[in-house]
């Protein structure tokens, strides 16, 4: 093979395995009700927000972070959510990538979320932390129907597989839980639901529980994502079972009896 020819290939292997280490692009929500321009102090204060969220020191292994920049009427508050069964490598990259993807998707806006499956990244010109946000919804479906005699089964089971795992998740300091149910004798419905964790018990579970009855239960897989939570099933595994398999509770000791 020619010097050439190794490079290319060299070159195109490079670039199919950077490609498939990005993570899966899901949508955006970035209103224009609220502009910057480039040389406005709100978007040095935003370049600060995203170069701490993508930093090195970054709490990847928590999969959570927040930051601020500036003093109204010029602040800026981020915050990263990594997916509660990814690595801390697989939440660095994630970050990396949408911190970088966002000037291109919303080049002007003040208020930004962007969703990819393995993570989010948001920012806003209001305080975000603690307060539930349930706007700029993203719907996603799977393809195949649940066939007309089978749908309200199916929604009985979607329900009682997720809304368990939504006071999981919401009594956890994570607010991440996943839960699976036989639907049939060689199907699994596999659930994850997850918020910030900056939220309330309270405030976590009221936003699960809005987001699952929003689900579209007629289709055998549906995710319904806003900015302070996300709920999904699927009829196949999506998550990394291993990363959220829990430990087994420690064996009991028993105390010998005292003597007499």
């Amino acid at each position: 093979m020619s010097s050439c020819a190794s490079l290319i290939f060299l070159f195109l292997f490079l670039f199919l395995r950077a490609s498939a280490q990005d993570p899966t692009y899901l949508g955006y929500n970035c209103p224009d009700t609220a502009t910057y321009s480039s040389r406005s102090t709100y978007f040095t204060n935003l370049r600060t927000v995203l170069s701490s969220l993508s930093s090195q020191n970054a709490s990847y292994s928590t999969g959570f972070q927040n930051a601020t920049a500036g003093e109204d009427p010029d602040m800026v508050n981020g915050l990263f959510l990594c997916r509660g069964d990814v690595s801390a490598e697989v939440c660095r990259n994630c970050v990396a990538f949408v911190v970088k993807d966002t000037l291109d998707r919303c080049p002007e806006e003040e208020n930004v979320v962007l969703y990819y499956d393995q993570c989010m990244v948001r920012y806003s010109n209001r305080n975000i932390l603690s307060t539930v946000n349930t706007e700029g919804s993203l719907v996603l479906k799977n393809t195949k129907n649940v066939t007309s005699n089978q749908k309200d089964r199916f929604r009985d089971l979607v329900l009682s597989t997720l809304n368990p795992a939504a006071v999981e998740a919401a009594s956890s300091s994570r607010k991440f839980a996943v839960s699976k149910a036989n639907w049939t004798a060689a199907q699994t419905l596999y659930g994850l639901v997850q918020c910030t964790p900056d939220l309330t018990r309270e405030d976590c579970l009221s936003c699960l529980q809005q987001s699952i009855n929003q689900l579209a239960t007629d289709q055998s897989g549906a995710r319904f994502v806003v900015p302070s939570c996300s709920s999904r099933y699927e009829l196949y595994l999506f998550y990394n079972e291993s990363a959220t398999t829990k430990p087994p509770p420690p064996p009991e000791v028993s105390t010998p009896p005292r003597p007499g």
